[in-house]
């Protein structure tokens, strides 16, 4: 029996019973607590590093405009997934996936052509971002410690790749809470000191600062697009579904929990990190804020800090990179697995273990070939997490509830599509055009 206080749990559906890539990767356990670990590891990562850049194209006005309009309409259209998602699960079909929600709202053609190759397409090349930033983080540490080393960027994306060799075995993606909240306290380590370094260089340099926009007309238009393709890369997600997920039912009002902590978060590291390193470098922040402690190979803060702080963003480029490859791993296990053997029998384990193993080697070998791949990221970006995070979260709302046309709601809804439809479009237009721009200085293995 049922108490008046108490709902009936729907039940999973026999196609997602019979699918190991639900039973043992999006394994629902959860709790509001661990869905805000894991959404503050996907969206607070690394990459805020990259806000001073981004800033230095759209000046103090735009650049915190930008900021804020990001954080409002992200966590708008996450809620809007969020409520989707319930109300789907309430019914009795609860979606598990991006593209579950995309087939049952959309249509299937949406889900298998567009939705599933777009979110495969932003997280795998997540994954190998964060190989490459890793590398490069370590690289750094290695020529502060050995200035005249000889050791290449390479060398230290593989070494990378072979810790997430290890990581990418975790089961499931709740097996990643711990780790996650090791992540978030790792996050505002070295957010606190990209923040205290950039304050005490601005503090301490006599040089004038410049926060003119650099270029002439054109590069500044294009730069402004590319910086707002950086910020809503910065804000992307792409998987809100999947961390919904490993919510154990009933998971109404969880979600809304979990955004809580990942934006209070969000809200201290990602303003004091851009505001900081904008106000100190200017013009000439560089595409990482780390980039900008060490002038003509000597620190501008003591080596101590600059070790501590690369150590901090590497530790949790890991965990962000394993995040980003729980939707490879739901693909290759719904593939390679079978739901009716346990998941960790042997015939689960051995395909397990061989095809993530494959699918890390693969990201590493792309990392460590393509040192420019922040330039492609940026494309990925503009074609990737606008639709996913901005675009389709309010389309999926008013489809599933269709809201009166004589509505707010329906109206903000269909201006945030249209505006981030088209913006995601120009985003891409500049992010290709710098890719053309710097394609001269492109080489295989390049040690930049």
């Amino acid at each position: 029996m049922v108490s008046e206080h108490e709902q009936p749990v729907p039940q999973l559906d026999e196609a997602q019973k019979l699918d190991a890539g639900a039973l043992f990767v999006l394994k629902s356990e959860g709790s509001w607590l661990h869905c805000g670990y894991h959404l503050s590891t996907s969206i607070v990562a690394p990459p805020l590093l990259s806000l001073p850049f981004a800033f230095k194209f759209l000046g103090w006005a735009a650049g915190i405009l930008s900021l804020v309009i990001g954080a409002l309409v992200t966590f708008y259209s996450y809620n809007l997934l969020s409520m989707v998602l319930e109300h789907h699960a309430q019914l009795g079909h609860r979606q598990l996936r991006f593209r579950d929600m995309a087939n049952q709202i959309l249509g299937p053609r949406w889900g298998k052509y567009f939705v599933g190759p777009i979110q495969f397409m932003v997280c795998y090349g997540a994954v190998i971002a964060c190989t490459l930033l890793g590398g490069q983080c370590m690289k750094a540490i290695y020529l502060l410690s050995c200035p005249n080393g000889s050791l290449k960027l390479y060398v230290f994306v593989t070494i990378f790749g072979c810790v997430m060799l290890t990581l990418a075995q975790l089961p499931s993606f709740h097996s990643l809470r711990h780790i996650n909240l090791i992540s978030l306290v790792l996050c505002l380590a070295y957010s606190a000191c990209s923040t205290a370094g950039a304050i005490h260089i601005g503090n301490s340099s006599k040089e004038p600062k410049d926060y003119s926009l650099p270029g002439d007309t054109q590069d500044r238009v294009f730069g402004m697009f590319n910086a707002i393709a950086i910020i809503a890369t910065t804000y992307g997600n792409g998987i809100i579904p999947e961390i919904q997920a490993t919510i154990a039912p009933p998971v109404k009002g969880k979600m809304f929990k979990g955004l809580c902590v990942c934006y209070a978060v969000l809200g201290v590291t990602f303003f004091s990190v851009a505001i900081s390193g904008y106000w100190a470098f200017g013009n000439t922040a560089e595409g990482l804020i780390l980039t900008n402690f060490i002038e003509n190979g000597k620190p501008l803060v003591p080596k101590w800090f600059v070790l501590m702080t690369n150590i901090f963003t590497i530790l949790q480029l890991l965990a962000v990179a394993v995040v980003y490859l729980q939707p490879t791993n739901e693909v290759l296990e719904q593939a390679f697995g079978d739901p009716k053997s346990p998941q960790f029998s042997t015939r689960n384990v051995i395909p397990r273990v061989l095809s993530r193993s494959f699918s890390v080697v693969i990201s590493t070998t792309i990392a460590a070939m393509l040192p420019f791949f922040g330039d492609i990221n940026s494309v990925i970006g503009a074609f990737g997490f606008m639709p996913l995070d901005f675009v389709l979260p309010v389309i999926f709302y008013n489809v599933t509830f269709k809201p009166s046309k004589r509505s707010s709601i329906f109206w903000v809804n269909l201006i945030i599509a249209v505006t981030f439809s088209a913006l995601g479009i120009i985003a891409a237009v500049a992010a290709v055009r710098q890719i053309s721009l710097d394609a001269k200085t492109y080489r295989l293995f390049a040690n930049v």
